[in-house]
């Protein structure tokens, strides 16, 4: 069974982690302040280099959900 306190505390709680995630969620913003896109869209925008602290233009684009998460 998942301990999902446990995780938190371990991993989503560091500050590592909500920097990451405060990029993500800026990087969003800024397409989204764009008109590129929208929420319920199915689209992700996805860092080029994977360095989710770089939002240049050049770095972001957007893909469909489905084909961002098979990436990796």
């Amino acid at each position: 069974m998942r301990d999902y306190k446990k995780e938190y505390k371990d991993y989503h709680a560091t500050p590592e982690q909500k920097k990451r995630r405060a990029g993500r969620n800026a990087a969003r913003r800024k397409l989204t302040a764009e008109g590129r896109v929208k929420k319920g869209d199915g689209m992700d925008v996805d860092h080029r280099n994977h360095n989710t602290l770089d939002n240049s233009p050049a770095n972001l684009r957007v893909l469909r959900a489905k084909v961002n998460r098979s990436l990796q």
